[in-house]
C-alpha cells in the first residue's frame, strides 16, 4: 500500500500471467459496504502498464493497471443511478473537505482519463400538457426569482424549466397544482437547498 507496485509480487504477478499460468479470474465491484456486483470471468486484452496513483500516504506511487474484458465480450452490468451519485456526492464530499494544496496533490496523481459506464436510471413517464400549461402560465417569468427566462430555445420561446414541488421521487403528483416553471438557476437552487420557504412561495404560484 505504500511505494510504487512490483509486477512480480503476489496478486499482480498472478494476473499478469494469467493468460498462461491456468488462472482463472472473475471481476467483480463493490459500491455498497458488503454487496458485490458480479460481471463474469475476464481476461487480458493488453499488456499491464503503469500509472501514477496516490498510495495510502496520498504519496505518489506507480501502480500497474491490467486491461481486462468479460470472456464472452459482454459489457461490464450496468450500474443503478442511485448507487452512482451517491458515489460521485461521495466523493464530492471529501473532496471539498481538502486544502487547495491537498487538491493539488490529488490532482497530480490522478489519471487524466475519464472512463464510461452504463448507467440504469428510472425517469416517470411526465404530462406534457402540464409541462406546457406551467411554461404558458409562467409566461415568461421565473416563479421563484420574477425574471425573465435567461435566453429564447430554438423555437424562439422563453426558456424555463418544469419542476415538481413535491419531488415525484418523494411522492409528488404531475400536476398543476404541483408543477412550476423556472429558470436553470432556479431549478438547480430547488434540487440542492428545497428551502421551506421557497416551496410556499411556489405553492402560491399554482392556482389555475
Amino acid at each position: 500500500m505504500i511505494g510504487d507496485q512490483s509486477l512480480s509480487f503476489a496478486q499482480n504477478k498472478t494476473l499478469a500471467e494469467s493468460d498462461t499460468n491456468g488462472v482463472s479470474v472473475y471481476l467483480f465491484e463493490v459500491h455498497e459496504e458488503g454487496k458485490y456486483l458480479y460481471h463474469g470471468q475476464v481476461h487480458l486484452v493488453g499488456k499491464p502498464y503503469q500509472e501514477n496513483q496516490p498510495d495510502q500516504n496520498d504519496q505518489p506511487r506507480k501502480v500497474w493497471m491490467f486491461p481486462v474484458q468479460l470472456v464472452d465480450n459482454s459489457p461490464p452490468a450496468p450500474l443503478d443511478e442511485e448507487i452512482f451519485i451517491k458515489n460521485q456526492e461521495s466523493y464530492e464530499r471529501k473532496a471539498a473537505r481538502l486544502s487547495m494544496d491537498e487538491l493539488r496533490q490529488k490532482i497530480k496523481v490522478t489519471t487524466k482519463n475519464s472512463g464510461t459506464r452504463e448507467i440504469i436510471s428510472k425517469q416517470p413517464d411526465r404530462n406534457p400538457y402540464v409541462a406546457e400549461y406551467v411554461k404558458r402560465r409562467a409566461n415568461g417569468i421565473c416563479e421563484l426569482c420574477s425574471k425573465p427566462a435567461p435566453f429564447l430555445n430554438k423555437h424562439k420561446k422563453p426558456y424555463l424549466e418544469e419542476h415538481h414541488i413535491v419531488w415525484l421521487s418523494k411522492g409528488g403528483s404531475d400536476t398543476v397544482d404541483n408543477t412550476v416553471a423556472l429558470c436553470p438557476n432556479c431549478h438547480r437552487r430547488m434540487h440542492v437547498l428545497d428551502h421551506a420557504e421557497d416551496r410556499k412561495l411556489l405553492l402560491s404560484k399554482t392556482s389555475m
